[in-house]
């Protein structure tokens, strides 16, 4: 298994499953979508965040506990809003874990090694094209945002009462190897359409003030899909981790030796411009909500208690029809010219 970054993409490797076993996965510059008690649409993607291997910064620079975890590092503002993307360029399959300073963004339990089938603690992928935030209820997340360690914002000290970990953490497991053969095969025997649809389907140490966590913001509309593959189907003797560390982007040009990512346009700012928003139409049922994730606070509601204000321009807005993406979508035949 090789882990390893391109391009501001961290990749997934596992050559000795299957030359085809390859995993993508981007964390995506987004708007924050106002915490304001409404559900709103999917945000844009606004370009990759810079992602650094920790091996290659200098070690003087590192917070405390990098350098022994390992892994990569980006730059994020104070309340800056993201979200995952993942890619399998060749339609193999995996199991993906994803949690936030250690606490399952899925079904809000502790950080376990182990997939939890009864539970499904876990995404697939190509089937889950991206994760905007912690899953709260059948159909809605908690977007992810922001908010540095030691305030109690973060869905770690929410859960734990502890601001041991930060950052993010990700696990991938391939599908098995002779699984996949036999896919390809009956693909390659299946009518023309058929194979086309499989490719195109395809595509505990104390943390200085610059650590920061994913704490819920504003609530977003977006299904984790139920697994589909039985758990024998996965090869759980081959995985590989990654614990990506987030820092204050104000801190990134002392840690990385360069200038972070400008500060992110607002959501209603983006939305007077007459930009699209997105929705996504699944092919299969959706996982129920975690009742740990949907009992977290989110960073407005817990400002609002402490008498702070940590949303800076958390204005609401009217957004626009949503553009709709995902197998099920219907295309409209005919429209404004």
């Amino acid at each position: 298994m090789a882990l390893g970054l391109d391009r501001d993409t961290l990749i997934f490797e596992f050559p000795e499953v299957h030359r085809d076993a390859v995993l993508r996965v981007e964390f995506q510059r987004t708007l924050r979508v106002p915490d304001d008690g409404r559900r709103h649409r999917l945000p844009p993607g606004l370009g990759r965040f810079p992602l650094r291997a920790v091996d290659d910064l200098d070690p003087a620079r590192l917070p405390a506990g990098w350098a022994r975890r390992g892994g990569i590092a980006m730059p994020m503002w104070q309340a800056e809003a993201c979200w995952l993307n993942f890619s399998s360029p060749t339609g193999y399959p995996f199991l993906l874990k994803v949690a936030a300073g250690k606490v399952n963004a899925v079904n809000g339990k502790p950080w376990d090694n182990a997939p939890d089938f009864a539970d499904q603690d876990y995404l697939e992928v190509p089937g889950q094209p991206w994760l905007d935030g912690f899953c709260v209820e059948k159909g809605v997340v908690r977007q992810f945002v922001a908010m540095p360690l030691g305030q109690g914002y973060t869905a770690e000290e929410q859960v734990t009462g502890s601001a041991e970990h930060g950052g993010v953490q990700l696990l991938a497991h391939p599908l098995k190897a002779a699984l996949w053969e036999k896919r390809l095969e009956e693909a390659r025997n299946a009518p023309v359409h058929a194979y086309m649809a499989m490719c195109v389907d395809g595509l505990a140490t104390p943390m200085m003030p610059s650590a920061m966590g994913l704490a819920p913001g504003g609530s977003i509309l977006q299904e984790i899909k139920e697994a589909s593959e039985p758990p024998e189907a996965w090869e759980t003797t081959a995985r590989s981790r990654c614990f990506v560390h987030l820092a204050n982007s104000l801190a990134w040009q002392a840690i990385a030796g360069e200038a972070p990512p400008t500060v992110p346009p607002t959501a209603a700012d983006y939305a007077r411009a007459g930009l699209p928003w997105f929705e996504w139409y699944a092919d299969g049922p959706a996982k129920a909500g975690s009742p740990i994730l949907a009992g977290l606070k989110s960073v407005a509601a817990l400002g609002r208690e402490k008498g702070q204000a940590p949303l800076p321009e958390n204005e609401g807005f009217e957004p626009p029809e949503p553009i709709r993406l995902g197998p099920s979508a219907r295309v409209p035949m005919d429209g404004w010219w």
